[in-house]
């Protein structure tokens, strides 16, 4: 893959052993990685929001890149829009009922690349109790040592688009929007050395 042998190069220049580096993990920065979307609203808008709370990791294999992957867990009760009403709406059985279903995930199954520093990433999202397959479309923005204190981090962004009624969320439509457009910005930190026993 090209743009993880760039990313993978510069691991090599900062000093870290092949055995090391053989599988590369890192941890979501949370206080810089953002998870975004949007969907019409009456036709007047593209309403935007965004969840505050969740995990994920991303695991890098020097010897094996294709089996690079990545997870995400997100609460689907951290869902913010700015309005109190509007958070609770959606936390409730009519969006994303987070009593019963309190989290929704993503997991990686593959990865394809389509440039020096882009890929699509294909993964299983689950949402209430559908589980789909979707495709990422990534950019790796970046990897090198953080420029205040020690830690080594690497930084990517990713797009998707979703149908809400594939889920089995169907309330207001057609009026508010079936299409559901995804942003991710992500931040991630290595973690100790790296190494993940495969």
């Amino acid at each position: 893959m090209k743009y993880l042998a760039i990313f993978l190069c510069t691991l090599m220049v900062i000093g870290v052993s092949p055995a090391q580096a053989q599988i590369e993990r890192y941890a979501f920065d949370k206080a810089h990685t953002q998870v975004f979307f949007g969907v019409n609203h009456l036709g007047y808008t593209t309403s935007r929001g965004r969840f505050m709370d969740f995990d994920g990791y991303i695991e890098f294999n020097r010897a094996e890149s294709a089996k690079s992957k990545t997870e995400v867990t997100i609460q689907t009760g951290s869902i913010h829009m700015g309005d109190e009403k509007w958070d609770e709406h959606l936390k409730g059985t009519d969006f994303f009922n987070v009593e019963k279903y309190p989290t929704m995930t993503f997991k990686s199954t593959g990865i394809e690349v389509t440039g020096e520093k882009t890929a699509k990433i294909t993964g299983d999202l689950t949402i209430l109790e559908t589980t789909k397959p979707v495709v990422l479309d990534v950019t790796f923005n970046k990897a090198d040592k953080a420029p205040f204190g020690e830690e080594y981090k690497a930084g990517f962004s990713a797009t998707t688009a979703i149908k809400r009624s594939e889920f089995g969320m169907e309330y207001g439509l057609p009026m508010v929007g079936d299409d559901i457009d995804i942003m991710i910005e992500v931040e991630a930190v290595r973690q100790g050395e790296g190494v993940v026993n495969p």
